[in-house]
């Protein structure tokens, strides 16, 4: 297929989707912290397929958003999950890790908030500091319009892919401090998530089974799910080593370890048995009061 079909591809299938968002927030509608330079944003249909589809990259974000999915009226749980896709802190993988994440938490009554971070990394700035401004923002809105959106204040979550997990764990334990200066009423409310699910979680892992040094557990740090392959190498330790901190810690946690699926499949079926893994965030759900137990 030649790129301009792919290309296409790609931007019909965004298309395809925005028509089941609800809305779209600015999250810094006055711009976002640190940001001097209004970079236009980059779709690339580049890199590898992922189950033989295109994975859509999204670049140069630097005007963070949210793209809120809400499930139909009879399926709505009251709770809300905020998605952060991976990409090494410098793409989205926008529709794997994103969009198709969203619809799938719809389909179990879940209320979907797509993170839109800034990416790629800012020079002379750690990987996260930007992303965590956007996502500790985004739980802050979330939070504060909870009775326009539906949601429970007290059921709004978080799930991150690879480097999007990373992220998602800096937002799990870092919530006593603001990482940005407050801008309104919207940054004076909690920005703590109440779960935390992590899908081949990166960056985690320290020396001698530690944790990366940026990352402090904190003794109200959500109950957390793990999902992880043996066979990804280069980032096992990051859910071993998170999983035996929370344990020390005892914070809540569960872990799904299976032998083979590598890194990177989202939601898709790559033939192997860790495509099981959404049946299992189901019953997770069920089991810590996220979704009704049927």
């Amino acid at each position: 297929m030649s790129k301009l079909i792919l290309s296409y591809v790609c931007l019909l299938f965004m298309e395809v989707v925005a028509t089941a968002q609800e809305k779209i927030v600015r999250l810094f509608p006055e711009g976002a912290p640190g940001e001097t330079v209004r970079m236009a944003e980059k779709i690339s249909k580049e890199g590898n397929r992922v189950a033989g589809e295109v994975v859509c990259r999204v670049t140069n974000v630097s005007d963070p958003t949210i793209a809120i999915y809400q499930p139909s009226e009879e399926l709505a749980s009251g709770s809300a999950m905020i998605v952060c896709p991976g990409g090494g802190y410098d793409i989205l993988a926008y529709d794997l890790e994103g969009d198709e994440v969203c619809l799938w938490l719809n389909e179990l009554g879940i209320t979907a908030v797509l993170l839109k971070y800034r990416v790629p990394r800012r020079e002379g700035r750690p990987k996260h500091e930007a992303p965590l401004q956007d996502l500790q923002r985004a739980i802050s809105y979330v939070r504060a319009n909870a009775s326009e959106l539906n949601v429970d204040a007290n059921r709004i979550g978080v799930m991150g892919f690879s480097a999007g997990a990373h992220l998602a764990v800096m937002a799990s334990t870092s919530f006593n401090k603001r990482t940005y200066l407050a801008n309104n009423v919207i940054d004076k409310v909690s920005c703590r998530p109440n779960f935390c699910l992590l899908i081949y979680p990166a960056y985690l892992d320290g020396e001698h089974f530690g944790l990366a040094p940026e990352i402090q557990i904190a003794p109200k740090t959500p109950p957390t799910m793990l999902i992880q392959t043996e066979d990804d190498r280069s980032f096992i330790n990051s859910s071993l080593f998170y999983y035996y901190a929370l344990k020390e810690a005892n914070i809540p946690v569960w872990m799904h370890l299976y032998g083979k699926g590598g890194h990177g499949y989202g939601l898709r079926d790559t033939g192997v048995m860790v495509n099981s893994w959404p049946d299992r965030a189901e019953d997770w759900f069920r089991e810590i009061g996220v979704i009704e137990t049927e």
